[in-house]
């Protein structure tokens, strides 16, 4: 079952839920820190998120901010510190658009 906010999003928007959970080519920064070759958005920022857990990276006096180590600023454009509600589109700047097709 399903939340009632995530059934809203899919029924309102379709195709914007896709474009977090179709699978895409890496980069090769992206690359390098995860592993592999293919991934989606969502994919991508929970395996970074779950990094940021295993190795304790988050400010213990600010859980709102996240001490990068030397393998994280290689995806956060060489930051020292993020603020979390800027992850998600600093990680969204390594994924081309794409162009629509007619």
């Amino acid at each position: 079952m399903q939340p009632q906010r995530l059934k809203k999003a899919i029924t309102d928007n379709p195709k914007k839920l896709g474009n977090l959970i179709d699978l895409v080519n890496l980069p090769s920064t992206l690359r390098d820190f995860l592993g592999q070759s293919q991934i989606s958005r969502l994919g991508c920022f929970m395996r970074v998120w779950s990094y940021i857990k295993t190795n304790n990276l988050q400010d213990p006096k600010n859980k709102n901010v996240v001490n990068c180590d030397e393998k994280l600023k290689s995806i956060l454009l060489g930051k020292q510190r993020v603020e979390l509600v800027d992850l998600p589109s600093l990680i969204k700047l390594h994924f081309t658009k794409t162009p629509k097709s007619n």
